[in-house]
């Protein structure tokens, strides 16, 4: 496990306004709880609780990868896709703030609307 520092930052903040997710012809998530997950040199990331994401649009699949940063990562298929999400089951305690959150992969759904 690794620690933020200044040589790689990570913040999490709550993004202001409304956020919306568009993934196999449907509204999957819908959120005014989203947070903004920045991490050293990478792009922004949105996570989205799970409580506002549509029960039935997300299917667990087997993959998993590690984050010295975050933790191990699960990942999610859009019902009757590929694989379009992926949370931290477990995050470490300096991204504890994702745990219960799902972030999409934008080129994976049809659109995120923030």
């Amino acid at each position: 496990m690794k620690e933020p520092g200044p040589h790689h930052p990570i913040t999490i903040t709550p993004h202001e306004g409304v956020v919306r997710v568009r993934a196999g012809g449907r509204l999957v998530a819908e959120t005014a709880c989203a947070l903004v997950l920045r991490e050293a040199d990478y792009p922004p990331v949105l996570y989205i609780p799970r409580e506002d994401i549509a029960a039935d649009a997300l299917q667990p699949n087997a993959r998993r990868t590690h984050c010295p940063y975050k933790g191990e990562a699960s990942y999610f298929d859009v019902a009757g896709g590929s694989a379009a999400a992926w949370s931290y089951e477990n995050p470490f305690p300096a991204v504890a703030r994702i745990r219960r959150h799902l972030a999409f992969y934008p080129d994976r759904v049809e659109a995120i609307e923030a």
